[in-house]
């Protein structure tokens, strides 16, 4: 900050009146005085959340913007406090302190939207103050975020048919840091312990389902993770008792609990350390005059009942300072044709001369400006527009069987992208070039992980072809065992089938063959009665000689019958 600017203590920069926001003569004259490059860090919440306290203390004071102690809110508008930064050498500290959101003598929402997209609009480090943990009633209660869409454009004139990519907010939108006070929990998720940070990322986890219910409790954590890629948490302890809460910018630090006393210390030095300077899209940093006109054009866009709208806001700045350069260069241009010109010159060519050496110099001088505002703008196109992949290759999307296939038609993409963005100058190719360049280790990495993993693949698929093979012939086996089992107990069955049934056959044809041989005995005996009564007794004994030798005959024939069966 330039040593003639001393503020003592904050002033109204945007007076809230009757539900009008109007810019204070006074605090922007501050502002057009401030030469440096501006640090903006902009707190907001609901009143009564002690956002005041965390401001003082960042402008190293116990007392300035005011604190309250009762349940109406304190703060009206925002209001500034410009202090040299404490770790960024001629670099000037902007504080910007808000009204508390949903005072309900409002009586409506609609003033506070535009407080809190101003906020984010002129900050570079955007502060949200609650109380208590991150359930879903804190999320409930920062509703303001998923208005931005509808209060802030980031082109004059987007698309009809298709909604701002988050891209373009994301690419002016300042670091998110969420500021929890009076936590009284232990900071950790199903039985493991959670710094502040990872705290957040948990709470911001989305739901699955597509239910009003799950699209009421995704919408807010999705903004906050679209629109503030970079975000930060701290949580306080409760400062000291209730009772006292109402003095505290009367206590000194030994008077309060000593682990809040060091909570807010890492805050101020989080801030102090890891804010950046304000800057505008292009890599245009803020000083104070640059912040002035932002505030003018925003709060006029609002007046109008227009959108603020960043592109607009960057021409408004640019048409002030082009300007402002062409009378600057004018003057300079008469001081010196007065010094080196004596009237009357003797030539006309000697006036001529003098002439084109001024332009000339003044001509370098631009085109410089011009290549540098070029480069600037491309690099901050660059950063904007590639981070998402960058991210992605960090996260390994890309380190899998043809990632370097998807990696380069995502680089396609992107670039295609760039290319279609206006106003980027001379430097434009070469810029992108260079980037691209720079990215080779990394597409020649992906190539090589993507070979390797492909091989791996195939011979993975190899291996899974072999196992489901002998898999396969296992289970070939075992059912032709199966199959050999069932067979042998068949023959086994028909086996023994067989041998009952040739068994039954052979005491059938034993039975029968006795039944015959005793017919036969009967008859020859019948034979030899009736023979013994009609011959005389030496045919008789004839007769009995041959029964016995054809008993003898008919029992041979028995036994080789049976044996023959057995063989059978």
């Amino acid at each position: 900050m330039a040593p003639e600017i001393h503020m003592t203590g904050p002033m109204c920069l945007i007076e809230n009146t009757n539900g009008e926001l109007v810019a204070n003569p006074e605090a922007l004259k501050i502002l057009s005085a401030i030469t440096q490059p501006v640090v903006v860090v902009a707190i907001v919440g609901l009143y009564r959340t002690g956002k005041s306290y965390l401001m003082n203390k960042l402008a190293g004071k116990n007392k300035g913007f005011s604190l309250g102690s009762t349940v109406k809110s304190h703060t009206k508008g925002i209001w500034m406090w410009c202090v040299p930064h404490p770790k960024k050498p001629e670099h000037t500290l902007v504080l910007l302190d808000t009204e508390g959101l949903g005072d309900v003598k409002k009586g409506d929402n609609q003033n506070d939207s535009w407080i809190f997209a101003l906020a984010v609009l002129l900050s570079s480090t955007f502060v949200y103050n609650s109380m208590g943990t991150i359930n879903q009633q804190a999320m409930d209660q920062l509703y303001y975020v998923t208005e931005l869409t509808h209060r802030i454009r980031s082109k004059s004139s987007p698309n009809e048919n298709e909604n701002e990519d988050s891209a373009d907010f994301v690419s002016f939108f300042p670091d998110f840091v969420w500021t929890l006070r009076d936590f009284s929990l232990d900071l950790e998720a199903d039985g493991q312990p959670l710094t502040p940070d990872e705290y957040l990322e948990y709470s911001l986890k989305l739901t699955q389902g597509t239910s009003e219910k799950d699209k009421n409790f995704n919408l807010p954590r999705l903004c906050i993770r679209k629109f503030f890629p970079k975000k930060k948490c701290f949580v306080f302890d409760l400062p000291i008792h209730r009772r006292k809460l109402a003095q505290l910018e009367k206590l000194q630090d030994e008077e309060l609990d000593p682990e809040f006393v060091q909570q807010v210390a890492d805050f101020c030095s989080y801030i102090f350390s890891n804010s950046k300077t304000k800057t505008l899209s292009g890599g245009i940093k803020v000083n104070g005059p640059r912040l002035e006109s932002l505030v003018l054009t925003y709060i006029d866009a609002i007046s109008r009942g227009d959108l603020p709208c960043m592109e607009n806001a960057v021409l408004a700045l640019a048409q002030i300072e082009n300007s402002a350069a062409v009378q600057k260069a004018i003057v300079h241009y008469d001081q010196q044709m007065g010094q080196k010109v004596q009237l009357p010159a003797e030539t006309l060519q000697e006036l001529l001369d003098l002439h084109r050496a001024q332009l000339d110099k003044k001509w370098d001088d631009f085109c410089k400006q011009n290549q540098e505002a070029s480069s600037d703008r491309c690099s901050a196109l660059l950063q904007v527009i590639f981070s998402p992949l960058e991210e992605e290759v960090k996260a390994g999307i890309y380190s899998k069987p043809g990632g370097y296939r998807l990696f380069i038609q995502k680089l396609q993409d992107l670039e295609k992208k760039y290319y279609e963005e206006p106003r980027k100058g001379i430097q434009a190719e070469e810029i992108l070039q260079t980037y691209l360049k720079s990215k080779e280790s990394v597409t020649n990495a992906i190539l090589q992980t993507d070979q390797i993993l492909t091989e791996k693949e195939k011979e993975i698929e190899v291996e899974r072809v072999k196992a489901e093979s002998a898999q396969a012939s296992a289970e070939m086996v075992e059912e032709m065992q199966i199959k050999y089992q069932q067979m042998m107990e068949e023959k086994e069955k028909s086996y023994q089938e067989h041998v009952k049934q040739l068994t039954e056959k052979m005491e059938r044809e034993r039975a029968q063959l006795l039944e015959e041989q005793e017919k036969t005995l009967t008859s020859k005996l019948q034979e030899q009665a009736r023979v013994l009564k009609e011959r005389c007794q030496g045919e008789s004994t004839q007769l009995q000689n041959e029964i016995q030798k054809l008993q003898k005959t008919l029992k041979k024939k028995t036994k080789r019958y049976m044996s023959h069966k057995l063989k059978i």
